[in-house]
């Protein structure tokens, strides 16, 4: 990779709905070059995808919380469960696997604190294999879906 792959991803990171003509300009590319380099980075799995954000309080999701989870062992089929389970609840935007304890943080998002009590009542703390589930509520984000850095 390199000055222009990166000038490149900077660019869609900034604007993933510019047109291939207005990335190959701001890269200093004509279209084709531009567009093979493109295509080259998707290809490389370097590009995952492009993808719209949505304000969460246009949607009525206006609460959030970080919810740290421990698991009861650590098998690979406890872990393989939890995973596949937690994967299924669509207020889960994103769950991560720690080193130390706790083994888990999950950001959610609901439309209330009633709503989360019922998301955390009835599946977060029965999901396979959890032995505790701790929360805490986000009073507002500072930085989100920050670029990375290149």
């Amino acid at each position: 990779m390199d000055a222009i792959d990166r000038q490149i991803l900077a660019e869609l990171q900034r604007d993933g709905r510019q047109t291939l003509t207005e990335l190959a300009e701001r890269v200093r590319l004509s279209v084709s070059p531009c567009h093979r380099r493109v295509r080259a980075l998707e290809q490389a799995g370097v590009i995952t995808g492009y993808h719209a954000r949505i304000a969460p309080a246009a949607l009525g999701l206006t609460f959030e919380a970080l919810v740290f989870v421990t698991m009861r062992e650590a098998t690979r089929t406890s872990i393989e469960t939890f995973e596949t389970a937690v994967a299924l609840i669509p207020n889960v935007l994103l769950a991560q696997r720690l080193f130390g304890d706790p083994d888990y943080l999950l950001r959610v998002v609901t439309r209330d604190l009633s709503d989360y009590q019922r998301l955390y009542d009835e599946e977060l703390s029965g999901l396979p294999g959890v032995q505790r589930v701790s929360s805490t509520l986000v009073m507002r984000s500072v930085v989100e879906d920050a670029p990375l850095p290149l």
